[in-house]
């Protein structure tokens, strides 16, 4: 089957997993599901389309989904990158610099809808011992309810693939910071850990534990969530 003509099943899979993931998410406030479906498209070596959907938490009343496109552009590959994601289904992690434009809508349980821009910017390192350094920089550009806002978040990621028999996995630990332009000040952070398992060539499954602290308003607000990616890479 050509890559290209699974992009019904695809895209429908991942507006079922978005839903499900609503309710889901929706059953409990200590302890949140956050299911997601990624879905890539190489259209050139330097330039990919995507297709995100997730259940996430981004008020303090309802449950979020996030639905919507990406387009990637990025750089011919650094051979020291190359080396340490040489089992990496995700080509961008061999490249230098990547830059992301994207666009989201959030529809809400008991909340806002939200349409939010987004502006990337990611840039990797080869580190020591094959350990591989992502910096991400991110800039949300969100109507909410007709009401303008902005926030950038700053994300660090170090992960390593390690070798299991001939088969390879990439666990990883990542921290991330976000500034909100309406209260002039970093409002939240998050810690992850999580592990990437690529399976039939074209797919990758990565759970994920991760804990939010958002300090915005008061009173402080603690989100704890177990995560869910699937991958899938054409």
């Amino acid at each position: 089957m050509h890559p290209w003509s699974e992009v019904g099943w695809s895209a429908a899979l991942a507006l079922l997993v978005a839903v499900l993931a609503t309710q889901l998410a929706a059953q409990t406030q200590s302890l949140q599901g956050w299911p997601e479906v990624d879905t890539y498209f190489n259209l050139k070596s330097d330039v990919r389309v995507s297709f995100f959907a997730a259940a996430t938490r981004e008020n303090r009343h309802g449950t979020d989904a996030e639905i919507g496109p990406n387009i990637d552009f990025y750089f011919k590959p650094l051979v020291k990158l190359k080396r340490i994601t040489v089992f990496e289904l995700d080509p961008s992690k061999s490249r230098l610099l990547m830059f992301r434009a994207g666009y989201r809508y959030m529809p809400s349980t008991n909340g806002p809808t939200e349409h939010r821009g987004l502006l990337e910017a990611t840039a990797r390192y080869p580190l020591i011992r094959g350990v591989l350094l992502s910096d991400r920089n991110r800039v949300d550009l969100r109507s909410i309810d007709g009401e303008l806002a902005w926030r950038y978040r700053n994300r660090l990621t170090a992960e390593r693939t390690l070798p299991l028999g001939s088969y390879h996995f990439t666990p990883y630990i990542r921290v991330e910071a976000y500034y909100d332009g309406n209260f002039h000040k970093w409002s939240r952070t998050a810690e992850s850990v999580g592990c990437i398992f690529p399976f039939r060539k074209r797919y990758e499954l990565e759970p994920y534990y991760e804990h939010q602290n958002e300090t915005g308003t008061a009173p402080n607000r603690q989100v704890n969530a177990l995560g869910l990616v699937l991958s899938l890479y054409f």
